[in-house]
């Protein structure tokens, strides 16, 4: 039996693997730079979790992706990546600052012309999308507020079609999955989107766990039927 790491090594195996496989470019880099410049939290994706993103969207052949969660555009540049040119990809942000970042570093990477940043509350950007008789999309990244994930699941099937892949990042949030007095404010978010999941009769899903820089936590990964 291996013996068990500590969150030290979890963090130097990710470095290695960012360093030896996923290798993010000048673009990325900048990205991540630009928010803590920003004073923004440092919750973007990990480099792995980006590149994941990047190849989901290439695999499932997406030419039309939604994000819920924009920050500092790091999660968006890599998706955008993943597009073909002619691609499409609107990404939500709550705070007019972070998607001035957002904007910058997407131009900076030459991905502007596939991006459309909505600024706003997710959940009235997701309704206006709508209401705009949007062209269903292909693929939906959550990645915001965790109170909101089961609204945001919703929207996904009900903006996507059959055959969207969605993916909801922050799935384990360090075990409070179980025990939700951990995070009184997120757990319960987490914990309604997973079931969820579990039990939509338009939703085939599965959940993995991951260690690394963010800590002990994981995604949940589902097809539309």
């Amino acid at each position: 039996m291996f013996e068990h790491k500590p969150q030290t090594a979890w963090t130097a195996v990710e470095d290695f693997l960012t360093d030896t496989v996923v290798q993010p470019d000048e673009a990325l880099k900048r990205a991540v730079q630009s928010a803590v410049d920003a004073g923004m939290p440092p919750i973007e994706v990990a480099p792995n979790a980006g590149k994941l993103l990047k190849l989901l969207v290439q695999i499932s052949g997406a030419r039309r992706v939604l994000e819920i969660g924009t920050l500092a555009g790091f999660s968006t540049i890599w998706m955008a990546k993943g597009l073909p040119d002619d691609g499409v990809l609107v990404t939500c942000e709550y705070l007019p600052k972070h998607a001035d970042v957002a904007r910058s570093n997407l131009d900076a990477a030459g991905l502007g012309h596939k991006v459309d940043i909505r600024v706003g509350a997710a959940l009235d950007s997701l309704a206006a999308l709508q209401a705009e008789g949007q062209e269903p999309f292909d693929f939906v990244f959550i990645d915001a507020d965790k109170e909101n994930n089961t609204r945001y699941l919703d929207w996904a099937v009900r903006l996507g079609r059959p055959g969207t892949t969605v993916v909801l990042d922050n799935a384990i949030w360090e075990g409070a999955v179980l025990d939700p007095g951990m995070d009184e404010v997120n757990a319960p978010g987490i914990i309604g989107a997973l079931e969820l999941m579990g039990n939509h009769p338009q939703l085939d899903a599965t959940v993995i766990q991951t260690v690394g820089s963010k800590g002990w936590d994981g995604f949940a990964l589902a097809v539309v039927r």
